[in-house]
């Protein structure tokens, strides 16, 4: 089994990489493994509301990272979405990656079927349900599980690092990658 998780966040390896990580190290201890994609220093470029990718599995576009990104999203088992709060919102970068994928899946049903989701959002002060719910919701029209944990999926923090501070988001992100074992294993013994 294996969690995908991206951060869309502007800046790589900070507060939301933080929080990304420390929800996988119970997965790890669990034997799944998990790896890292980090938007920062990419542009997802936005949706072109071409349709071409019917039938295809895929975005036909390659100007950027986006088909790599969604090849993994399909080949996961679960995916851990993170963005800071921008405006009260997803970042950009997740916003046009979520809005690409979410064309694609609908013009080829049945991508993410049964997958685990989960989202988290690092915030620096207000702002972060309406993010973790912008990414949740992406799950929800895409026939997907969405783990909880303790509390919502946010930490706060505003400098690289700050999240760590954050005990309570801390222990919520451990409490999530918990949850989503858990619910990998179940669902897995039960596909055998």
């Amino acid at each position: 089994m294996k969690v995908l998780g991206i951060n869309g966040s502007a800046r790589r390896d900070g507060n939301t990489a933080i929080m990304i990580n420390t929800a996988f190290e119970p997965l790890n201890a669990a034997g799944i493994e998990t790896e890292l994609v980090q938007l920062g220093g990419d542009v997802i470029q936005p949706c072109k509301a071409c349709w071409a990718c019917g039938g295809k599995e895929n975005c036909v576009h390659s100007a950027d990272n986006f088909r790599v990104i969604f090849d993994k999203m399909k080949q996961a088992d679960g995916i851990i979405l993170g963005s800071p709060v921008y405006c009260a919102n997803i970042s950009a970068n997740m916003q046009a990656l979520l809005e690409r994928a979410a064309v694609v899946a609908d013009m080829n049903r049945g991508l993410f079927n049964h997958k685990v989701g989960a989202a988290v959002a690092a915030a620096r002060r207000g702002g972060a349900l309406n993010t973790v719910d912008a990414m949740n919701h992406f799950f929800l029209v895409q026939d997907m599980y969405i783990v909880g944990s303790s509390y919502w999926g946010m930490a706060y923090g505003r400098m690289s690092g700050e999240v760590e501070q954050d005990g309570e988001g801390m222990e919520t992100m451990r409490s999530l990658g918990r949850n989503m074992a858990h619910l990998l294993k179940a669902l897995n013994e039960r596909k055998a």
